[in-house]
């Protein structure tokens, strides 16, 4: 109880020093928590919207490209031996009236739909029907999205789907049974077959037949039957095929945040730790008091603990309602860049869930009790005569240092050789960096002290007495200021990590865009949306733009997905000149070579389609098209960085012979000498009319993709701002706590002459000593954490191979943000020591 008590009244005696304790594992768990938020409010709206479209279906039937005819559903229906099957027409049209909504259309069967979905006409929404069936363009919608649109039943709503535009009747609204569900459709107009064909211009052809067969024997008889009366373009997949397969695109990236957040938290865990040791060395006297009356190590362990706890406790509960916060704000950031790079994706709520709470919860109490070991067995382990005596735990830190340093070293080389594993595992990956950083910040407070002492001579003859005192004061308190600037070097080095790694990303991409973009001008349809859903361009459109005056030469391109039991393949149909393929760079082939081996039906496959299938040049792939599967020769490999699950790009005559689909998505043009491209782009805007398509010259596109990039790294920037905070505090609560524990020492000092202004250029000398020294250590940590995460993370995560560039400037911001938050966070410990009486502190003394 005594010393329960005592604890108390030291914590209420020390306000700021357990305020930053708190702090400390308030920014790590908020930084946690948000990032987890902003992903599983990701992930939950995607399963929730997959699932309730899918329904309660077992199995799909998928065609290619241009999907299935409708024919095959009357076939299936008259011979497949299942009546429980439902024909799907679905995508997707933007309603002009209001910008940035982009409503889902379900094009449904009202008399097949009962046992698939209970949402749909025929079921809860079964006073619709007539209307759905009868009237034209009628829609059903939920009643709260009718009235987000303005609309009410009987009016028209006007949309745009792809460059055509549209509009629709509203016949009635939706009745989901629950939250969960509603929640699913706000963005789903719900149409009849017909209807829906109309509307997307898909006139006799089906998005997809969905099956609910039994499991079993029955189930695979059922279809086996099915599959003999299948075309060669039709393949049957398991209902949730598709779902796992966009999901799991998106995965690696969510890892990667998750780890960036609990780095953040790991420089929160040195602020704890360092709470906890200041906490215990304060009270070494009254420690070693208890401990010489009979309080045994027990009672005292489980005192530090419980202060721990109850510190990382109270962190957490300030934590979560910041992360919340923080995760509202990201979750915007992560739901663009998942647009940007996978699918499209529309969240409107943050979801909290039981595992989240709980991560966030037990790594923000368990961390800080983590973190309190050491100072727990700092206070038990030391005789009680020791205990009162403050050179001994410096004496004791000083003879681990070596122990301390050599542990570092064999992190940081477990650390090398979990990279170097043969394996792709992501986790591993980030278990080796998390490695090497840990070993690298045991070594921090050794190699402080060396370097300390390398620069003393340098800092006494430049500033004289106090330049002296200043160096030598911080390897006297090592066991304080060596965790301080641990943590610095850690956040300083995680900024510098991630800052060499966007550099040489975003250089290895501008690189790629020079050579790339060959075109002077590029036409696309204004809907950048990624995967199915992409509006071809008009023929009308295509032959007027490559007739135009200036126009020298046209390229066509389009991308299609097609669907498989392995998940999705990119294709990107080329329609190009010879010269074209000069602007592809090979990593295995020649474009000479590859062209040749093209006009024969071969394809080239991108650089993370290589890594993630295992194909190299010489190999084949197999894919499904419109005549049944065909296996194609691949001529090369080449580097790409406009999508991370690849591309196996293919020319237009080698797609024609074996797909059916014709549609082009984007036009790249070139000029003929002496042709102005903003006239040009003149006469393609009259030729377009009012269609909204996207012409943009060469330069505007690839500042535009440049945008997309720098969008992409907006949550890691976060992130790195949100580390190098927490880090600021760390030394702001270093500084403080040894100023508070040299009182006596600067009050005799301020007494036999030392005036305020000197006790300024004191502290701050011993902030500047800090910063350089850690911002000088972080720069090798920095840079081996750039090298993990370009050479194996991202390769392991995304596939693409990186350039790596070391800018100098940022290895100089790096030693600058370390100085720069050492002297901003000695400031206040300056002013309160120039403030202080010498008479009170020897009084008190």
């Amino acid at each position: 109880m005594i010393l329960r008590l005592a604890g108390l009244r030291h914590l209420s005696r020390h306000p700021l020093q357990l305020a930053f304790g708190v702090v400390g594992v308030a920014m790590g768990v908020a930084a946690v928590f948000s990032i987890d938020l902003a992903n599983e409010s990701a992930r939950r709206a995607f399963r929730l919207s997959a699932q309730t479209v899918a329904g309660k279906a077992t199995h799909r039937i998928v065609g290619g490209p241009s999907g299935l005819d409708e024919t095959l559903y009357a076939s299936l229906r008259r011979h497949g031996g299942s009546r429980t099957i439902a024909p799907v027409v679905e995508g997707y049209a933007r309603v002009p009236a209001h910008p940035g909504i982009t409503l889902h259309i379900l094009g449904v069967d009202p008399f097949s739909e009962a046992p698939f979905r209970d949402y749909t006409p025929g079921t809860s929404a079964g006073a619709g029907i007539p209307r759905l069936l009868t009237h034209p363009g009628a829609v059903l919608l939920l009643e709260g999205t009718a009235e987000r649109l303005g609309i009410s039943p009987g009016e028209a709503l006007p949309l745009r789907v792809g460059l055509e535009p549209a509009h629709v009747t509203l016949a009635g609204f939706l009745r989901p049974g629950d939250e969960v569900t509603r929640q699913a459709l706000e963005t789903t107009a719900v149409a009849d077959i017909a209807t829906a064909q109309e509307l997307l211009g898909k006139e006799g052809r089906l998005s997809r037949i969905e099956l609910l067969v039994p499991g079993g024997a029955e189930g695979e008889t059922t279809l086996s039957r099915i599959r003999e009366i299948l075309p060669p373009d039709a393949e049957i997949l398991p209902a949730g095929a598709r779902d796992s397969a966009l999901e799991q695109m998106t995965r690696a990236f969510s890892l990667n945040l998750s780890a960036l957040s609990l780095l953040t938290l790991v420089v929160g865990m040195f602020l704890v730790y360092n709470t906890m040791i200041f906490s215990v060395l304060q009270r070494r006297q009254l420690v070693g008091t208890l401990r010489a009356l009979g309080v045994t190590r027990g009672e005292v362990f489980a005192q530090v603990l419980s202060e721990a706890a109850a510190l990382g406790a109270a962190g957490t509960v300030l934590g979560l309602p910041l992360g919340y916060l923080l995760g509202k704000f990201l979750l915007g950031m992560v739901t663009r860049t998942i647009g940007d790079l996978y699918f499209a994706l529309s969240v409107r709520e943050v979801s909290v869930t039981g595992w989240t709470f709980l991560k966030a919860v037990g790594l923000g109490t368990f961390g800080a009790v983590a973190a309190s070991l050491w100072p727990a067995h700092e206070a038990t382990s030391t005789p009680p005569r020791d205990v009162m005596r403050r050179s001994a735990v410096e004496t004791g830190v000083r003879k681990v240092l070596p122990a301390l340093s050599a542990a570092g070293a064999g992190l940081i080389l477990l650390g090398a050789g979990m990279q170097l594993y043969p394996s792709r595992s992501i986790p591993l990956s980030f278990g080796g960096l998390f490695s090497i950083v840990a070993g690298y910040a045991l070594l921090a407070p050794g190699a402080t002290t060396l370097l300390v002492r390398g620069i003393r001579p340098i800092l006494g003859f430049a500033f004289g007495t106090q330049g002296s005192m200043a160096a030598r004061s911080i390897p006297a308190s090592i066991s304080r200021t060596g965790v301080a600037a641990a943590a610095l070097v850690v956040a300083v080095s995680t900024t510098v990590g991630i800052g060499i790694m966007i550099d040489s990303f975003r250089r290895t991409v501008s690189d790629w865009l020079d050579q790339s973009l060959r075109s002077d001008i590029y036409v696309s349809s204004a809907e950048d949306r990624r995967g199915p859903g992409q509006p071809p361009l008009p023929p009308d459109l295509i032959e007027g733009v490559s007739s135009a005056p200036g126009v020298r030469q046209v390229a066509l391109v389009s991308r299609r997905t097609l669907e498989s039991p392995s998940g999705f393949t990119e294709l990107f149909v080329m329609r190009i000149p010879r010269e074209s393929l000069d602007a592809f760079r090979f990593r295995e082939g020649d474009p000479r070579d590859a062209w040749e081996a093209l006009l024969g039906g071969a394809v080239i496959v991108s650089d993370p389609y290589a890594y993630r299938r295992g194909v190299r040049k010489g190999d084949t792939v197999r894919l499904r098209t419109d005549r049944g599967e065909r296996e194609f020769p691949v001529a090369g490999v080449y580097y790409d960085y406009s999508s991370d699950q690849g591309l196996v790009s293919i020319l237009g005559d080698t797609y024609d012979r074996f797909w059916d689909d014709r549609g082009v998505d984007s036009i790249g043009i070139r000029l003929s000498p002496g042709t102005s491209p903003d006239a040009a782009i003149g006469r393609i805007r009259g030729i377009a009319g009012d269609r909204p398509v996207l012409i943009r010259s060469n330069r505007s596109l690839r500042e535009a993709s440049l945008r997309v990039f720098d969008r992409t790294f907006a949550v890691t920037n976060v992130l790195r701002t949100l580390t190098v905070l927490i880090a600021f505090v760390g030394v702001l609560n270093a500084l403080l706590a040894i100023q508070m524990e040299r009182t006596r020492e600067h009050a005799v000092l301020r007494a036999i002459g030392l005036t305020p202004r000197q006790a300024w250029g004191l502290v701050a000398g011993e902030s500047a000593v800090i910063g350089t020294v850690a911002g000088l250590l972080a720069v090798p940590l920095g840079a081996a954490q750039a090298l993990v995460l370009i050479r194996f993370i991202n390769r392991r995560s995304f596939g693409w191979t990186m350039q790596t560039f070391v800018d100098p400037w940022i290895l100089l911001q790096a030693v600058a943000l370390a100085l720069a938050a050492s002297l901003l966070a000695g400031l206040y410990p300056a002013s309160r020591l120039a403030r202080s009486s010498p008479a009170r502190a020897l009084q008190e003394e």
